[in-house]
C-alpha cells in the first residue's frame, strides 16, 4: 500500500513530507494506522545527528492508531484494537523484562538500527530506497508496521491525541520521579528543563508528595505551567536557582534533582550536585550528544556526603505496565495530559512543529492525522 511520512534525508535539514511503498506485516508484526504522534525532542537529536539513526529515516516513536492488520504469529491484539507504541519494544522475556525492568529489555539494542526487529530488512520504501524507522515505529506517518513487542493494547474509550505521549515523553519524566529518582512524601524536588518530560516529572513528583517542587526554565511560558502543572517555586536560570532551592530546602539542599533539558551539558553535573542535600540523588534523564565524554564533578564531594548520579531511560518504567496505569490516574484526574499538549499539527507542518518546538513555544505538540487541528488555547 502507499501511505505518507515525513523523511529525513540529510542531517541538519527538513522533514519531507513524501509518498511511501509499505509492505504488508510479516509474522510478528502489526500494521497500524495512526492517529497522532508527538513530536519528542529526541527526533530533533536525529536531525542533529546527536542520535545516530540510520538514513533516509521516517521519524516519530510517539505514537497512537488502531491496528488495520497483523501477521500471522501474531495472537493477542487484531485488528479494531488501539495501541500505543513503547519507543523501547519489551519481548517479556529477557533478563531484564523477567525481572522487571521492561525499559531495558533486550531488543531495544536493535532499535538504532531503524529496521525491522523480525528480520532487520525494512517494509517502508521510497524509489530505490529503503526507509529507516525512529526506535523501529516511525510514527511520523499515516501507516507503519511495527513489530508487535511495540505494541501496548489500550482501552479505546482513551483519546488517542494524549495517549500518544505515553510512548515515550510523559512515562519518561513521569517515571523519572516516581521510579528513577523514587520521590518520597515531603522530599524537595528539583527539575530542570520544562519540556515534554520536565512536564511530566513536575506531576509525577507532586503525585508522589514531593513538599516542594523547584523548576529552572528560561523560558517564561514554561514557567508559568511549571506552576500549574505543580511546581512551587521557579528559577529562570541555574544561578538564580541556586538561592530559590535553598530558601525551597531550608538551606539543606534538594532530595532529588532530574535533568531533564532538551540537551544534557556535562559541566551541568557539578552544578545540580551542588544544589542537592546529602543523599541526594541526581537523576540525569534527558539526552547528552553522544560523543561528549567530559563531565564536571565534584568527587570529594560525592564520597563525603553519599550524593547519587543514577541514569534514566524510559523513566525506569515498565509500559506494559505503566501505560494504561496513567491512563486511569488521566482519567481520575490525577494527572493532567490535556496541559501537555500545546498545539496540535497536520503531518505537513511537522517542520513548523520543531520551530517552535526549539523557539520554546510549545510544551509538547503533537501531529493529529485525523484532521482535528487545534492551535494553542
Amino acid at each position: 500500500m502507499q501511505t505518507q511520512a515525513a523523511v529525513l534525508w540529510q542531517r541538519n535539514s527538513p522533514w519531507s513530507i513524501e509518498t511511501i511503498e509499505l509492505d504488508a506485516p510479516k509474522e510478528q508484526e502489526v500494521l497500524v494506522e495512526l492517529h497522532a504522534s508527538g513530536m519528542c525532542h529526541s527526533d530533533e537529536h536525529i536531525v542533529t545527528g546527536d542520535m545516530p539513526f540510520a538514513l533516509p529515516c521516517i521519524g516519530g516513536h510517539e505514537g497512537a492508531g488502531v491496528v488495520k492488520a497483523v501477521g500471522s504469529h501474531v495472537s493477542w491484539i487484531e485488528p479494531g484494537d488501539h495501541v500505543v507504541f513503547s519507543f523501547i519494544p519489551s519481548c517479556g522475556r529477557c533478563p531484564s523484562c523477567s525481572t522487571g525492568h521492561q525499559n531495558l529489555c533486550d531488543l531495544g539494542a536493535k532499535i538504532y538500527s531503524g529496521k525491522q526487529i523480525q528480520d532487520g530488512t525494512a517494509r517502508h520504501h521510497i524509489r530505490e530506497h529503503d526507509l529507516a524507522l525512529a526506535c523501529g515505529i516511525g510514527s511520523f506517518a499515516r501507516h507503519t508496521v511495527v513489530n508487535e513487542a511495540s505494541c501496548i493494547k489500550i482501552d479505546p474509550h482513551h483519546a488517542l491525541d494524549r495517549a500518544c505521549l505515553l510512548g515515550c515523553g510523559f512515562i519518561t519524566g513521569w517515571g523519572s520521579a516516581v521510579y528513577t529518582a523514587d520521590v518520597r512524601p515531603g522530599e524537595t524536588v528539583v527539575v530542570a528543563g520544562v519540556g515534554g518530560i520536565g512536564a511530566a516529572a513536575i506531576q509525577g513528583a507532586r503525585l508522589a508528595g514531593a513538599r516542594t517542587i523547584t523548576a529552572i526554565d528560561p523560558n517564561e511560558f514554561k514557567r508559568e505551567m511549571a506552576r500549574k502543572l505543580g511546581a512551587t517555586h521557579v528559577a529562570a536560570s541555574w544561578e538564580e536557582a541556586k538561592a530559590v532551592v535553598a530558601e525551597a530546602t531550608w538551606d539543606r539542599g534538594a532530595d532529588k534533582f532530574i535533568t531533564a533539558m532538551g540537551v544534557g551539558e556535562g559541566s551541568l553535573v557539578s552544578k545540580a550536585l551542588a544544589m542537592i542535600a546529602k543523599r541526594g540523588r541526581l537523576v540525569v534523564t534527558n539526552i547528552h550528544p553522544m560523543l561528549e565524554r567530559e563531565v564536571s564533578a565534584n568527587l570529594m564531594d560525592l564520597t563525603l556526603q553519599e550524593k547519587q548520579i543514577v541514569g534514566s531511560l524510559y523513566g525506569s518504567a515498565n509500559p506494559r505496565g505503566d501505560v494504561p496505569k496513567v491512563l486511569e490516574l488521566w482519567d481520575s484526574g490525577s494527572v493532567d495530559l490535556d496541559a501537555m499538549v500545546t498545539r496540535t499539527y497536520p503531518l505537513e507542518k511537522v517542520n513548523d512543529g520543531y520551530d517552535d518546538m526549539r523557539a520554546g513555544r510549545n510544551i509538547r505538540g503533537v501531529l493529529d492525522y485525523t484532521g482535528t487541528q487545534t492551535p494553542a488555547a
